[in-house]
């Protein structure tokens, strides 16, 4: 069995730490907690290790991961172009809750799954998570659950789906607890195609109601953001981290 390591404890956070280091390098997954679910994380850079993310949770390729980031710098390295809104958007909302879908830069060397040259992207406001990001850099990351099944906000729940299919699981408590819970929401990132505005065809979307709310990024962006409720959507990027019945990603 993949061992669970208590980060509240500092011998064990220590020692998570270090082996969660060692799993990534290796093309192995490791389940973290970030503010909103617990997360499966991934070398992003490695297609098989992005692979065996997506065979652990039971998806096809057809719904890429999200990209998690350690700092808003390491947006501009990953996307093609960053319009001004979406500069906006993440110094209000990063880390935090909110995730971006971008034109990919076409240098990367990376394959996601089917992600018609685009890359979900979000900083989380963790600090286990961020610690590892920092030493990894840009990880998968998708919910920690079986498809179809609700995203874990425990360690224990993300194992008793995931089993050994992980090399190690970090406990950081509960997920989510910063977020106000509203019955029927979903708890997961809300995000948002920004890949009309950075082509100057449109504007900014939401395909997935989450923690931060239409009226917050609207606080922001104002009339850039389209006035339509989520869409449910065709968008290349996975959306079911969260309760099985809304689109999600970590």
């Amino acid at each position: 069995m993949a061992p669970i390591y208590d980060c509240s404890v500092d011998s064990e956070l220590l020692s998570g730490m270090r082996l969660a280091r060692s799993a990534i390098g290796r093309g192995e997954l490791v389940v973290i907690p970030t503010d909103t679910v617990y997360g499966v994380a991934a070398d992003a850079f490695s297609p098989a290790a992005v692979q065996r993310l997506l065979d652990a949770k039971g998806r096809g390729r057809q719904s890429p991961p999200p990209v998690l980031v350690p700092g808003i710098p390491t947006l501009a390295a990953l996307a093609e172009s960053v319009p001004p809104e979406v500069d906006a958007l993440v110094r209000a909302f990063w880390p935090g809750g909110l995730t971006i879908v971008l034109p990919a830069a076409p240098s990367l060397v990376w394959d996601l799954g089917e992600t018609r040259g685009t890359v979900a992207l979000r900083m989380p406001q963790d600090t286990i998570a961020l610690e590892l990001l920092s030493e990894t850099g840009p990880l998968a990351v998708s919910s920690a659950n079986l498809t179809g099944r609700p995203a874990a906000r425990t360690a224990a729940e993300a194992e008793g789906m995931l089993g050994d299919s992980i090399a190690v699981y970090l406990d950081g408590g509960e997920a989510g607890a910063s977020y106000e819970r509203v019955e029927g929401k979903d708890s997961s990132s809300t995000i948002v195609d920004a890949t009309a505005l950075a082509s100057g065809a449109g504007k900014l979307r939401i395909l997935r109601h989450g923690v931060i709310s239409a009226d917050q990024l609207r606080e922001v962006v104002g009339d850039a953001l389209e006035t339509d409720d989520a869409h449910e959507t065709d968008d290349a990027h996975e959306t079911d981290d969260a309760p099985a019945s809304a689109p999600t990603d970590s």
